[in-house]
């Protein structure tokens, strides 16, 4: 596949990721407190999809990794909020089986692809190490997000949630640096601007 349309589905992506952050910016605007509008968790589960795909196309474990631990978070946002039983069946059960089915049809038998993942040239050990972190630290967010929100009983975006995100982007753009990739780059930092000014918000409503 040509570099510009595996660029193409990365920069859908993040423009979906941003755009997710930019409306649940306005609207927190708005009301002068942080929101989470049911958009928000509808745009973030089309955009991990799309950057699973882009990470896979890339041979890049470490978004791979990043995208498979928050998608599922994304549909229990959405079933907390009682949007998720207004999508038809036929499309539910698409979206919980389509990525099970790409994990299963590229892992079950292929080790030729994860020598690629875990050794590929492009990718020293030492940056592999740090995009894994780093996707990690940033996907804490949404395990913290969503155990906060199930003892809350309702969708929320809490303090250590924006602590996190501020904390992962910073290291994934880093890692972007490193690796040279301008779809997580101008991603992750326009995101980091969206998550200090949710901090700034928090402080004003006296919840940090």
């Amino acid at each position: 596949m040509s570099n510009w349309l595996i660029y193409s589905i990365g920069f859908l992506a993040q423009i979906l990721f941003s755009s997710r952050l930019v409306i649940q910016w306005i609207t927190s605007e708005r009301q002068r407190k942080v929101i989470t509008p049911t958009l928000f968790w509808t745009l973030s589960l089309i955009a991990s999809f799309l950057l699973f795909v882009y990470g896979y196309l890339r041979d890049d474990f470490a978004i791979m990794l990043g995208q498979s631990l928050t998608y599922f978070i994304y549909i229990r946002n959405l079933q907390l909020q009682g949007e998720w039983q207004k999508f038809p069946k036929l499309l539910q059960i698409l979206l919980f089986v389509i990525p099970v089915g790409i994990v299963v049809y590229y892992y079950n038998n292929n080790v030729i692809d994860r020598d690629v993942l875990f050794r590929n040239e492009a990718i020293p050990e030492w940056l592999l190490w740090l995009g894994i972190i780093s996707q990690v630290i940033f996907t804490l967010r949404f395990v913290y997000q969503w155990l906060y929100s199930e003892h809350k009983k309702e969708s929320s975006l809490p303090l250590g949630f924006w602590l996190l995100s501020v904390t992962g982007a910073l290291l994934i753009l880093t890692y972007a640096i490193f690796r040279k990739d301008p779809v997580l780059f101008i991603g992750h930092g326009f995101g980091t601007i969206i998550y200090i000014r949710n901090l700034i918000l928090l402080h004003r409503q006296g919840d940090a």
